[in-house]
């Protein structure tokens, strides 16, 4: 299979969303971008579609995917019903980073929700998304690239996963949030934060103050559960170097990795300048932002680095720190070393 590369540019875009549309309705799949990271879309209600998206990434069948939309009224399609509670959340966050879980409705294809009652929604904010989906109508789409690896956050991540092995791609630059979008379940009481993203904790407890956080944010589920959102129960975001997750204050980590050879350590901008080792930035300590944008990127230069190990400084836990660590434990297999 040749992957179509469809361009976004002014003159090509009106015909390059009708053919990723065309595509889409006819059955075949599509990487298209979106603020978090680029998606591998398909028809949310063709079974067969979804089954190709599955074999393109290698992904676990028990791994449900998100349906993404374009308005409110394609809410109402693929929700069984749109509660008061989901009403105030897309108000508050669409089209954006985040994601509700809520009843499925009969549009949904099976394969979708991988044997549960429920559905994962979004609107994106991403125009490009958003226009292909008033196009070809509701899109399931987990992140474009091989089951395991990296996010893909440019159009050349996703080529270098998937060419070949999906029908077309629209060309376009890179993701501007970095990370996939938080994922709050509705179906349960109290609601539950199932994964963190750029929409915080800090923000959603001002919407559910009795929200909780799924333990399996920072603990990797038990091999048999069944989960409910993408990016629960798998080792994911992997580079192929052995990748540990290192705890502590920055004067610790520059004497850990400073004194291991072999290696290359994943710092802060502000760590580089006493680091005696190869070494690779994702940004600042103190503007998760950047953590998140570079986060996948910098995951996949881990691997031209030529060495058997990578050590990972940890952010904190607050804000969207929380989503990168959520990113980087599953990344390092919840290896964690303590200083």
């Amino acid at each position: 299979m040749k992957t179509e590369r469809l361009s976004i540019l002014p003159a090509d875009y009106e015909k390059s969303i009708a053919r990723a549309a065309e595509i889409l309705r006819n059955g075949g799949i599509v990487a298209m971008p979106t603020e978090t990271v680029y998606g591998l879309a398909a028809a949310a209600d063709q079974n067969a579609a979804i089954e190709k998206v599955f074999a393109a990434k290698g992904r676990p069948q028990d791994n449900p995917l998100i349906v993404h939309i374009s308005d409110l009224e394609m809410l109402k399609t693929v929700a069984a019903s749109v509660p008061p509670k989901a009403i105030e959340g897309a108000d508050k966050f669409w089209p954006g980073p985040f994601t509700m879980i809520l009843k499925r409705g009969e549009y949904v294809a099976d394969r979708v929700c991988a044997g549960l009652d429920t559905v994962a929604i979004r609107m994106p904010s991403d125009p490009i998304a958003r226009d292909l989906i008033r196009a070809a109508g509701p899109l399931a789409a987990p992140s474009a690239n091989t089951s395991g690896k990296p996010s893909p956050t440019t159009a050349g991540h996703v080529l270098a996963d998937l060419d070949g092995k999906i029908d077309a791609i629209l060309m376009a630059d890179a993701c501007t949030v970095g990370v996939e979008s938080t994922v709050v379940t509705l179906a349960t009481d109290p609601p539950r934060l199932l994964r963190p993203g750029a929409v915080t904790p800090e923000q959603l407890y001002e919407w559910i103050p009795d929200m909780c956080i799924d333990p399996a944010v920072l603990v990797q589920p038990e091999a048999n559960a069944k989960v409910a959102s993408p990016g629960m129960k798998y080792k994911h975001y992997a580079p192929s170097t052995e990748t540990y997750l290192v705890e502590g204050s920055s004067n610790a980590f520059v004497r850990f990795v400073n004194e291991k050879t072999d290696c290359v350590a994943v710092c802060f901008d502000e760590e580089t300048a006493e680091i005696n080792t190869q070494k690779l930035c994702y940004g600042s300590s103190a503007d998760e932002s950047t953590l998140a944008r570079d986060l996948f990127d910098v995951l996949r230069r881990v691997d031209t680095c030529g060495v058997k190990t990578a050590y990972v400084h940890a952010p904190s836990r607050t804000g969207v720190g929380l989503a990168v660590y959520n990113r980087l434990i599953r990344s390092a297999a919840f290896r964690v070393i303590e200083l």
